[in-house]
């Protein structure tokens, strides 16, 4: 690992000096062409100048041809090193100079450049032989009466400056590969340092066994490795609560159905087979034992299935039409002044049925806390960040001490003559509500009684034009 980050990093990093160095040469490259192109502009402007006035600066007088406009401009201005200025008539070169008095008189090639832009004016780019490549300018010039053309040629040479490029971008690859050298040197070494609490930790997991849960790993520093020390320790924590959890519910689950089983099992050793009225009896009281077995079998089933990813089946519910079927159906579980508290809400995303036994199981308990005629009252809201939904109960409410207490599997409270729950049913509700990223709690209603609320985070909502909540 250490290896591959170190390559890696000398990889994007020879990729970037290599990147802006061709960069930084096709720049100062076209920018060269373009100062080169300049210059040229502005010698030929200066001959434009000097054309457009006619006035020969040595006498006062008008020009009175091309050849002596072409030998004032010669004569006044000095070309560059890298420059040269070369006078054109008649399609030769002006008198007075040779085809051995300048490298490019003379050269056919250079010649037939010349002669081709003479018409228009304009530039070309020409690579010589012996000076690599130049920038030929030419502006023709004509007086009336003289049939012959004449041009000012101004060649630009453009090798100068790309060996001046060049030497740069000989000086940057050298640069560039001695800094690539120290990145390897420096990116081996952090990396080593980067990874040394990786080796620790793998060391200290290696370290935690099957049933001991209880070692965490060093933290140190302030970094992403240092994040992911957190988080593992995190799901050590987790795992060793669901471990501890995971064995309390053994226990109690094999508490609950003990019971049931040694019912069974005592009744089926004393059954007198020759009496008709005793197996009758017998075989009704072993069927209502098989019963709530079956009952405490499904509690449990749901509850483990609570882990599973697929507990949800996540849908756009209309939190409206929901209510009313919740309220429609809660009156079936006992004669009681059913009402809805709420405000109209919008679209929310939920598992449907999994909020409708919530919800259920919460007005089944309401009802098994309160008298006929009684008011339970179911309620929702939707707020910017969760969805709200609760049961209100007129009864005696939930004290303190147990508000914990009966969420937790098996866990009971103060219970009512004749309620034969196994205290799973506000278990499954708070894991309904965890499946949904949510919480579960009770609080006291503000009428008196109990109030159980589920908080859900909201995912998305659409606001409904109208409200079909009934008033009661």
């Amino acid at each position: 690992m250490r290896t591959r980050i170190t390559l890696a990093v000398a990889l994007l990093v020879a990729l970037a000096l290599t990147g802006s160095g061709a960069i930084v040469y096709l720049i100062e490259h076209d920018r060269n062409r373009e100062q080169a192109a300049d210059e040229v502009e502005q010698e030929v402007e200066e001959f434009r100048t000097l054309q457009r006035t006619g006035i020969d600066p040595r006498t006062g007088k008008a020009f009175d041809g091309v050849v002596p406009l072409l030998q004032t401009f010669l004569d006044r201005n000095v070309a560059s090193p890298s420059e040269a200025f070369l006078a054109w008539y008649g399609g030769d070169a002006l008198p007075g100079q040779e085809p051995g008095d300048d490298a490019y008189l003379g050269d056919e090639e250079f010649d037939r450049i010349v002669e081709d832009l003479i018409p228009n004016n304009g530039s070309r780019l020409w690579t010589s032989p012996r000076d690599g490549e130049v920038l030929i300018a030419v502006q023709s010039v004509q007086f009336e009466g003289d049939n012959r053309v004449g041009a000012l040629v101004v060649v630009q040479e453009l090798s100068e400056r790309d060996a001046l490029l060049n030497e740069t971008m000989r000086t940057y690859a050298i640069v560039a590969f001695l800094s690539l050298l120290l990145v390897l040197a420096i990116g081996w070494w952090q990396s080593g340092r980067l990874l040394s609490p990786l080796r620790t930790l793998r060391t200290t997991a290696e370290r935690i066994g099957a049933t001991d849960l209880s070692q965490r790993l060093p933290v140190r520093g302030h970094d992403d490795i240092t994040d992911l020390t957190h988080t593992v320790n995190g799901m050590l924590e987790r795992l060793e609560s669901a471990f501890i959890s995971q064995k309390r519910f053994l226990d109690d689950a094999g508490h609950e159905l003990r019971t049931p089983l040694t019912v069974l099992s005592g009744h089926l050793e004393l059954l007198d087979t020759a009496n008709p009225d005793e197996v009758e009896a017998t075989r009704k009281l072993l069927l209502d034992e098989v019963d709530r077995m079956a009952r405490l079998t499904r509690d449990l089933i749901l509850l483990a299935k609570s882990d599973r990813p697929d507990f949800l089946r996540i849908e756009q519910v209309d939190l409206d039409g929901l209510a009313e079927d919740l309220v429609a159906k809660a009156r079936g579980l006992g004669e009681r002044e059913w009402r809805y508290d709420g405000a109209p809400a919008g679209r929310v995303e939920m598992d449907r049925q999994r909020i409708t036994q919530a919800v259920l199981q919460l007005a089944d308990n309401a009802v098994k806390h309160t008298q006929e005629g009684d008011e339970i009252a179911i309620g929702a809201a939707v707020s910017a960040e969760s969805v709200t939904i609760w049961v209100r109960d007129s009864g005696p409410g939930v004290p303190a001490a147990d508000r914990e207490l009966i969420f937790e599997r098996f866990g009971r409270g103060v219970v009512r003559e004749n309620d034969e729950g196994f205290g799973l049913g506000l278990s499954i509700v708070r894991a309904i509500a965890t499946g949904h990223g949510g919480t579960a709690h009770v609080e006291n209603a503000p009428s008196g009684g109990a109030r159980f609320v589920l908080t859900l985070p909201i995912r998305q909502t659409r606001p409904k034009e109208t409200n079909s909540w009934p008033a009661s």
